[in-house]
């Protein structure tokens, strides 16, 4: 049974995909449909052929979910501190701040 599962999946999946490129050709070819079917050329014909020309086959529909690793990127703004500092540690000594000449 088991030998069966494996050759016989691979088998009927290479009738399948062979039957479905056949009907694309007589699908696409009038001649080769009219090979098969004496009466192909007619209005009221129907058939597999014809059914899969006009595209009114029903296939089952596959949903597939991509999950994406979820990535996290955490920006942080830059932290600015500001302190308060006198000028006058920063001059050297016996210098002091610029009078402004509004002052005088």
């Amino acid at each position: 049974m088991r030998q069966f599962n494996h050759g016989g999946k691979a088998v009927i999946a290479s009738l399948l995909t062979g039957f479905v490129l056949l009907l694309n050709a007589m699908a696409a070819s009038p001649s080769l449909h009219e090979w098969f079917h004496a009466d192909a050329g007619e209005t009221g014909h129907q058939c597999a052929v014809t059914l899969f020309a006009h595209g009114q086959v029903d296939s089952a529909a596959v949903d597939v979910s991509v999950s994406l690793p979820q990535v996290l990127v955490a920006a942080n703004p830059p932290v600015e501190i500001s302190l308060f500092s006198p000028s006058i540690g920063n001059l050297p000594a016996g210098r002091a701040p610029p009078v402004s000449s509004s002052n005088s």
